[in-house]
């Protein structure tokens, strides 16, 4: 059992006295305001609060796969991922792959109302700790009940947050009507004033330091400061976002680790790369404190027995892996020509993986690919464990991130009745690398170039000296790996593309990609090119895609939502 702060209690005490959706006639508590308006108390809802980081609760509304803190599905919109299984599994899911978007698809209310129960469980911990009466406290007691506030503002401070990035027009359910019964608020816009407030009390009220703040999962000024940081990147405010992300860098609080895979095992969960993280826990599949929105994210059998198939990476985002004779990235050119995959190909059929063209490290603990080890459990075997068929969309290639190894199968592992994976591996939300990258994007936009550089070869220096995955026969390395320094940004112009690129390989199917390629204003020039390449290989896939319209830059409010509002919601433009 790992021994860590997990977010659990999300159905025993909370929602006491409020609805969990953002529309929804408020349910009766079995716990009064008042017998929780103190420091037990409030923990206990702050727990509940915690608990919907992972949006998963007991009254899901919508799909119950796209509730996830990781937004896994997000990345299908994207050059990064497919949606796996066959066509027909998760049919709303195969739609928004192909751009074929209805308003009233349950993936986008699943999402939206999961955010919405964060935003109301956070403001629930608010409006208890609003009728308790400092005054009459001890300094420590107040100083106690102030720190589970800034608590509870950072977390409305990410639900808002991550509301604004997917929907982008959203309503403020404010302390003073959640609990109504005509709180519906209109949604006239992002939610930015009110985010960079929460997050601003966050910073002036946590806990400064890790030191300072034991329980892993909680967190600090400086965790706030990096989401604060985020906010102002994702409103092009340079200046202000580098302050904030420079503050973080120089804090000695965060470090890359030395090995690139430990943010992706049980091993590395709350290391020093780890900014801010869903806690999750196996616990054998018999709790909700395992990842079970990502069930469907393993192999369609493979090495364990598992379920589903769904959330391959796509042969775009593998080629995006091959360098130069340098080590360094093909910006321009990485889709000239694919990496060499085993599509078409059975299982019982002769295939031997490229071992010659340089490829990034980075590649294969990203991208499960035949003839390669899996996360430990021995060579991928190709075909046999890919549950998508030839006429179906998916491709090739295995997820790797999301899939705990081997050896790690009795602490991370919790299964259900039909073969589904309750994984308790954590999600990093924000991690160091991030961070790193995040600050050198400020920089270049600012012309600061240096700075920049100096960022990215940080995160390319790990990758450069990290532990590679080697050859199934105990040869040597499974692939010909070449990382390099870039040894200067000559303009601006270079250094953005440098940044986004290795965001991509840095960061691939962690759910960053959709949300970087529409604040930076390409994601419809990138999605038509990439659907080109890929049908390059997967032929149906190019008949089966609708074209990218710019208003898919914000996913629809959901239509159910709309109507239970009673019309106090509007769509957002285009839909």
């Amino acid at each position: 059992m790992k021994k860590k702060f997990i977010y659990l209690l999300s159905i025993l005490f909370v929602g006491l006295s409020c609805g969990d959706e953002f529309s929804e006639t408020p349910a009766i508590g079995a716990l009064s305001d008042e017998a929780l308006a103190n420091q037990q108390g409030v923990d206990l809802l702050l727990n509940g609060a915690y608990g919907m980081l992972d949006g998963w609760r007991s009254n899901n509304k919508g799909n119950q796969f796209a509730v996830g803190g990781d937004c896994w599905w997000c990345d299908v919109i994207t050059d990064d991922a497919h949606k796996g299984s066959n066509d027909g599994d998760q049919i709303e899911l195969f739609q928004i792959e192909t751009l074929d978007w209805q308003t009233a698809n349950d993936y986008f209310r699943g999402k939206f109302t999961a955010l919405y129960a964060g935003v109301n469980r956070a403001n629930n911990v608010l409006a208890v700790i609003g009728g308790i009466d400092r005054e009459s406290l001890l300094p420590s007691e107040a100083a106690t009940i102030t720190g589970q506030e800034a608590e509870a503002r950072f977390l409305r401070g990410h639900f808002y947050f991550e509301l604004t990035k997917l929907f982008g027009n959203v309503s403020i359910v404010s302390v003073e009507n959640f609990q109504n019964l005509e709180f519906n608020q209109p949604n006239t816009g992002p939610a930015w004033e009110q985010i960079e407030s929460d997050f601003q009390f966050a910073i002036d009220n946590l806990p400064a330091s890790r030191a300072d703040q034991p329980d892993p999962g909680r967190p600090t000024a400086f965790v706030a400061r990096a989401y604060m940081g985020k906010a102002h990147l994702y409103q092009g405010d340079w200046n202000a976002a580098l302050t904030e992300l420079n503050a973080v860098i120089n804090s000695g609080e965060f470090a890359l680790n030395a090995e690139y895979l430990d943010n992706f095992n049980a091993a590395g969960e709350n290391g020093p790369e780890s900014v801010f993280a869903i806690q999750f826990a196996a616990d054998a599949g018999q709790s909700f404190n395992g990842n079970i929105a990502g069930t469907l994210n393993f192999p369609g059998g493979g090495p364990f027995g598992s379920c589903c198939g769904f959330y391959q990476p796509t042969i775009d985002l593998a080629n995006a892996f091959q360098v130069d004779a340098n080590g360094l990235p093909l910006i321009d050119t990485f889709n000239d020509q694919d990496f060499l995959n085993d599509y078409g190909i059975e299982s019982s059929e002769a295939f031997d993986p490229d071992t010659t063209t340089p490829v990034d490290p980075r590649l294969d603990y990203t991208v499960g690919r035949r003839g390669i080890d899996y996360n430990g459990f021995g060579e991928h075997i190709g075909k046999d464990w890919i549950r998508a068929g030839f006429v179906d969309i998916s491709g090739p290639y295995l997820p790797k991130k999301n899939v705990y190894q081997a050896s790690e199968l009795g602490e991370s592992q919790g299964v259900g009745g039909w073969g589904q994976q309750h994984s308790g591996l954590n999600y990093n939300i924000i991690r160091y690398a991030d961070v790193l990258l995040m600050a050198a994007e400020a920089a270049a936009e600012l012309g600061d170039t240096g700075t920049a550089l100096n960022y990215v070869n940080q995160v390319r220096e790990r990758a450069m000296n990290t532990s590679v995955v080697q050859a199934i026969d105990g040869s040597g390395p499974a692939a010909n790996y070449q990382v390099g320094l870039y040894p200067s940004f000559p303009d601006a112009a270079f250094a953005i593309e440098a940044v986004r690129f290795e965001r991509r390989v840095e960061l691939g199917m962690e759910g960053h990609r959709l949300f970087d390629l529409r604040r930076w204003g390409i994601a419809g020039d990138v999605i038509t090119e990439y659907v080109t390449n890929e049908t390059r290989t997967i032929g149906n896939f190019g008949p089966k895609m609708n074209a990218y319209q710019p208003h898919f830059d914000l996913l629809p409010i959901p239509l159910t939502s709309i109507d239970l509002s009673q019309g106090v919601l509007e769509q957002n433009p285009g839909y």
